[in-house]
């Protein structure tokens, strides 16, 4: 082995939980610190309802959740909107084709060719 490339061993580290456990083990750290032991971990302290919130990522998913709720329900207004609106035209078509008498031998290729004309 090569001298003088390894890290120093320390044989007492103390961890430390965020629960507040604390025991010793064997690291290149003397003292480290984690989020989750075996005293506070649910799978391991059967609270599977428990949550663990690290760094506020649970209330960022809430408010996704309730954010993508809001938004499902203003393009839902949309939708009705833009559904009310395109029945008001097509009544409005319907309405004007039965009023409008066609011209004989007039086509609507014709009346466009004239218009761009007179411009």
């Amino acid at each position: 082995m090569k001298q003088d490339i390894h890290p120093k061993y320390y044989p007492e580290a103390k961890v430390t939980c965020v629960c507040g456990n604390t025991w010793t083990t064997g690291s290149t750290l003397e003292e480290l610190r984690v989020d989750v032991c075996n005293q506070c971990h649910p799978y391991f302290s059967g609270q599977a309802q428990r949550l663990i919130d690290r760094g506020g990522q649970v209330e960022r998913f809430n408010k996704r959740i309730e954010l993508a709720q809001v938004l499902r329900d203003e393009e839902e207004k949309r939708a009705a909107a833009r559904k009310e609106r395109a029945r008001a035209r097509a009544l409005v078509e319907i309405v004007d084709e039965e009023e409008i008498e066609p011209i004989d031998g007039l086509d609507l290729v014709d009346q466009e060719d004239t218009a761009a004309d007179d411009e």
